[in-house]
């Protein structure tokens, strides 16, 4: 269960928003829908291939 103490005088949208990053930290709804599908582990284990590849190329554009 995700807690947020809202202080005194911060308005409910600044509450909300920390709720919300709070929320999306713990991967619950990127769980969620990976679990809604099965997925071979094979398939998964290829798009992680694949984002490491991304993540790799751009950090190599930014160094350039």
């Amino acid at each position: 269960m995700i807690i947020i103490n809202v202080k005194e005088g911060e308005s409910l949208d600044k509450a909300l928003k920390r709720f919300k990053k709070k929320f999306e930290k713990t991967g619950v709804l990127r769980e969620l829908r990976s679990r809604q599908a099965y997925e071979k582990k094979s398939v998964t284990r290829r798009i992680e291939v694949k984002h490491a590849i991304y993540v790799q190329n751009m950090n190599a554009n930014v160094s350039n």
